[in-house]
């Protein structure tokens, strides 16, 4: 069964040589990929990723790999660079395209509805006096002039220009020839009503009185929300009073809570996720503890497989390893005060383990031990 899997079809090439370049110094070392996120401090999640090209390994990731595998990592970065703008391309070129589709799907959305029911797929007609559909402007209802406005027996007069049989005809289809007569309307009063259609309201039609009573009522307004806030101001002050009991100074100057927590050591390197007890029973990789930050303390080995401690100061924690091992084989690691933690080799292929960390003040306080399938154990002193 190969080892890694096929680069993906879509991958650049330019991406993809960089991750078969990756794979290759994987390969010559030696190591597992369990083994290079334990050493460069980086997950084997994300190890894994890099490595099959499903996501580009970031600098950091490059650097600490060729120091493992002891690769010149000015040709490694000098790769990462080329794989990095192509990387770039292709996300630009998949955004490019997610858009347009978002776009095509929108319009074809768009165009399944149909124009306005009534409508018959012309401009909707809006009717004097009533707001018109979306999009279509409102209509201001024609005013009287000085020159059709009503004389004083009640007859609208014709307009200028035009004949009396002409304005018969209209006065008798608008069913206005047996109206009440109506006030004569001035060339002024015509402009008010002119201004008011602009507007958007309707005419005044002669009710100097309503207008004046609607005016009185805007301005009574703006007063009316004043004293509403002001009296809600002083309901909220009440309210505040009371609970406090009275001592505004002393609330003012009572210290508020945190709205999170202090950080449990401040002072640790950026990525170092525990320290001490913290660190007890979770994975150093996961938590920033390998890497350039442990070193072995004490090793030991047991047939052809390698057994060591690995310690932590920046952590203050330490965990076994092993390494050249087989399927099934177990390490554990112990120290005063901490429960004993196990790792296994649990995947076929794989040659090394490690177990999760117990707090210790030094490395030399822990101990590793290791049982292998062919029944040889070991520990360290």
């Amino acid at each position: 069964m190969p080892r890694w899997k096929a680069l993906p079809d879509e991958l650049d090439p330019q991406v993809g040589e960089f991750a078969g370049q990756l794979r290759r110094l994987v390969d010559r070392s030696g190591l597992s990929v369990s083994a290079v996120a334990d050493r460069t401090g980086y997950s084997k999640t994300s190890w894994d990723r890099y490595l099959n090209g499903r996501l580009l390994a970031p600098k950091g990731a490059v650097i600490a790999l060729a120091e493992v595998t002891g690769t010149n990592p000015v040709h490694l970065t000098t790769m990462w660079e080329l794989a990095e703008r192509a990387w770039s391309r292709s996300e630009m070129r998949h955004d490019m395209t997610m858009e347009a589709i978002r776009i095509s799907r929108a319009r074809a959305a768009l165009g399944e509805f149909g124009p306005p029911p009534g409508t018959g797929g012309r401009g909707a007609t809006a009717t004097s006096g009533v707001a018109g559909p979306a999009g279509v402007a409102p209509v201001v209802p024609s005013q009287p002039t000085s020159a059709t406005a009503p004389d004083a027996d009640g007859a609208v007069g014709a307009p200028r220009g035009g004949s009396s049989g002409e304005g018969s005809r209209e006065r008798s289809q608008n069913g206005r020839a047996a109206r009440a007569p109506e006030p004569p309307v001035t060339s002024a009063g015509a402009s008010a009503a002119q201004r008011q259609a602009t507007a958007g309201g309707p005419p005044d039609e002669g009710r100097p009185s309503g207008r004046d009573t609607s005016d009185g009522a805007r301005r009574r307004r703006p007063l009316l929300m004043f004293l509403a806030g002001v009296v809600g101001a002083l309901a909220v002050i009440a309210v505040a009073f009371f609970l406090t009991g009275g001592d505004g100074t002393k609330a003012a100057g009572a210290p508020r809570p945190s709205a999170t927590a202090p950080s449990p050591a401040p002072d640790l390197p950026a990525g170092v996720k525990c320290a001490g007890a913290g660190c007890t029973g979770k994975d150093p990789e996961n938590m920033g503890c390998g890497g350039t930050l442990a070193k072995t303390s004490t090793s030991v080995t047991v047939g052809t497989t390698l057994v060591e401690v690995r310690y932590s100061k920046t952590c203050g924690a330490a965990w076994a390893r092993v390494t050249r091992a087989a399927q099934g084989d177990t390490v554990t690691v112990s120290a005063a005060g901490a429960a004993r933690q196990t790792g296994s080799v649990a995947a076929a292929g794989d040659t090394d383990a490690y177990t999760p960390m117990v707090s210790v003040a030094d490395g030399v306080a822990a101990k590793a031990c290791v049982t292998l399938t062919s029944g040889q154990e070991g520990c360290t002193k």
